[in-house]
């Protein structure tokens, strides 16, 4: 057994020595855990296979299809369809002792019934009732256009036939630049984007954008299309409104071409309470796949709590994440929701102010253990393999190795970075900008904890918050994003924009993320079709047409975008050690240093440039500017000459012209 200060996180992280007894104990919840799943099925892999016995399953050997499900509160269980005329008692199933229900459809009787694409649901009776509901391991379910009611639906397509062989995810677990995106809003059609269009029209964009992992949000079945794909009621199925199982292989099979991982949201923190779709009192009761009672609901999101305790529940997700690295071939997940996996009062209303509150009893130890053990599985599966953990607490070694004493987390969200930005912007005035808070805010990160940083996701460009370019340009993006004429606003909009996202990817962590269409500035929120807006799908799509135009700015922070992730590609920026200050004035808002061997130099002044201004370097040598914000194409106005040579002076310092809200990378030439 280990001893607590045989943990790395507890010697390299000194003020968590208090806490050491915790943390072992903790590796050792895990330990036992893992070994009595690898005692019942030999390994976690074999584990987290139950829902190749659960669910609708043709069984060669009997010559026909079975149909299992684990229900142990219900009384009676009746599977119904298209295949018998929806007659919710002819065909009763038979229940085993541990709670397992079973029936058997012979293939000869059923060949011309139990058909491709036709429907099915499962009738319940418990102490709830007697309720229509959908298999808990269905693969596919689409909703009626007519009712919305959401029905299972039978799905025995050819097999897909992947041709990613070759592909590894090697290199964006190395350095992820994520591109995040809505397969439903990524089209500029009135209407909602297939896995098709995807694959064809966003897919290309993506790759010449130069990012080399995309992050899918919304891909496990939702009833409500404006959740943005985080209440899940089907948690097997990808969505129908996409398209269909085969074509969202062929978007992942596409990308795998184009040398791009993809990374699937998965939302295993909470479940929609919806009983007519969801989990929620499937047998009856109120504790099956969830804590019973006031502790089985989140008040934040009006949805279920699972009970990560129980080993049903455990077997439930771990499988459901095995079936999306299997199935689909996904490199990996953002885990979404971390934070109220992990505490009992789920985050809410919490500061996370004091060390204590990540070893209280307001910890959920059990769901520790089961992140620890979705962590084993996803790595045990394939070990380039990607896992982002959404915490907002802060929870120490959520990023580190298990045996270090950590969660197993490759990486976690930074997601102080965009609450900052969005401070900085709403309550202060640009000559008020603190460098000193500014360097903490994206340099201070857990030792050995990779973050993925990132200025805005889809959090921030939703109805009810403004985008970074709705923020600083407002109405005047509607009005004066012309090339043909200057406007103030606009100008130095652009300029804090391309500022804020290059410093924020080149100092902020080890990983970058992008929302879709951020990246240009989209000029509008996300506001998905309802009752308030008339259905309207006007904001719930991206305008790629704007960066095609070339008498807008658009284009300019488009053309930025791409050489800010050029060049992070072609030195390796984010897998390099993290960066040193080399210069820090707070009165001249400048601000310099080095990462990747490359020299950043800032300038965050609203007025002033200033000449012959002196920059430490590490070497004494040449240099030469390799990007600067001022260019022209980046909607600049060309103050600096990428001609220029700088040479070391006797203080080992370049002397370096700086105008105001511009940013240039030097790199030494020999």
């Amino acid at each position: 057994m280990k001893d607590s200060t045989e943990f790395a996180l507890v010697r390299e992280e000194p003020w968590l020595s208090e806490y050491a007894e915790v943390i072992r104990h903790r590796f050792e919840n895990y330990q036992s855990a893992l070994k009595e799943i690898e005692n019942f099925s030999g390994s976690i892999l074999e584990f987290a296979t139950i829902h190749e016995f659960f669910g609708i399953h043709f069984e060669s050997w009997r010559n026909g299809w079975v149909y299992r499900e684990w229900a142990p509160a219900a009384e009676e269980l009746f599977f119904f369809g298209d295949f018998n005329n929806w007659d919710r008692k002819s065909h009763p199933m038979k229940k085993s002792p541990r709670g397992d229900w079973e029936i058997f459809l012979p293939y000869d009787k059923y060949k011309d019934k139990f058909t491709h694409g036709s429907k099915v649901k499962v009738h319940v009776i418990g102490a709830n009732g007697a309720l229509d509901r959908i298999p808990a391991y269905i693969r596919r379910a689409i909703q009626d256009e007519k009712n919305h009611d959401f029905a299972g639906q039978l799905w025995f397509g050819e097999s897909f036939q992947w041709s990613d062989q070759s592909y590894s995810s090697k290199e964006s677990l190395h350095q992820p630049l994520i591109y995040e995106c809505h397969v439903g809003m990524a089209q500029e059609k009135l209407g909602v984007g297939t896995y098709k269009e995807f694959e064809e029209i966003t897919l290309p964009k993506i790759k010449a954008a130069g990012y080399n992992t995309i992050q899918l949000m919304a891909v496990m079945e939702h009833p409500y299309y404006g959740s943005f794909g985080y209440h899940i009621s089907n948690f097997f199925a990808p969505t129908s409104r996409f398209g269909t199982p085969e074509e969202l292989k062929s978007l992942v099979n596409k990308a795998h071409e184009m040398e791009i991982a993809v990374v699937m949201d998965i939302v295993h923190s909470h479940a929609i309470k919806n009983t007519n779709e969801g989990l929620n009192e499937f047998d009856g009761s109120d504790h099956q796949y969830f804590h019973p009672g006031a502790r089985g609901y989140h008040e934040g999101w009006d949805s279920k709590v699972f009970d990560y305790s129980k080993w049903e529940v455990k077997q439930f997700l771990l499988s459901n994440i095995r079936y999306w690295l299997e199935e689909f071939h996904f490199d990996g997940f953002r885990f979404d929701g971390v934070t109220s996996i992990m505490y009992k009062h789920h985050g809410l209303f919490m500061d996370f102010d004091k060390v204590d509150l990540y070893f209280d009893k307001q910890v959920d130890e059990d769901a520790i253990v089961y992140l620890q053990l979705a962590n084993k599985l996803i790595h045990d599966f394939k070990p380039t393999s990607i896992s982002i953990a959404e915490d907002v607490s802060g929870m120490p070694g959520l990023a580190r190795k298990i045996e270090d004493g950590g969660i197993g987390f490759d990486f976690r969200m930074a997601m102080g970075v965009p609450d900052y930005w969005i401070k900085t912007l709403k309550h202060k005035k640009d000559e008020e900008w603190d460098m000193f808070e500014l360097w903490h805010q994206l340099s201070n990160r857990p030792i050995k904890e990779r973050s993925i940083c990132y200025a805005e996701s889809h959090d921030q460009a939703l109805v009810g918050d403004k985008t970074m370019a709705f923020r600083l340009m407002d109405k005047e993006m509607y009005f004066s994003m012309t090339v043909l004429a200057q406007n103030l606003i606009v100008d130095r909009g652009i300029a804090l924009h391309k500022l804020i996202r290059i410093i924020t990817m080149s100092l902020g962590g080890e990983g970058y993320l992008n929302f879709i269409g951020n990246e240009f500035g989209h000029p509008e929120w996300i506001d998905f079709p309802r009752e308030g807006n008339d259905w309207s799908y006007q904001h719930a799509r991206r305008q790629w047409s704007l960066i095609a135009d070339p008498l807008l700015r658009y284009a300019q922070l488009n053309a930025w975008d791409n050489e800010m992730i050029k060049l992070a590609n072609e030195f390796e920026i984010l897998a390099s050690k993290p960066a040193v200050q080399l210069h820090l004035d707070p009165d001249k808002k400048i601000l310099a240093y080095e990462r990747a061997g490359l020299i950043f130099v800032f300038s965050f002044h609203p007025t002033e440039s200033f000449f012959g201004f002196p920059i430490y370097v590490p070497k004494h040598g040449t240099y030469k500017i390799i990007l600067d914000s001022d260019q022209k194409e980046f909607g600049g106005f060309e103050r600096l000459d990428l001609k220029v040579k700088y040479f070391t002076d006797k203080n080992q310092c370049i002397l370096a012209y700086i105008p105001n809200r511009t940013m240039m990378v030097f790199k030494q030439f020999e």
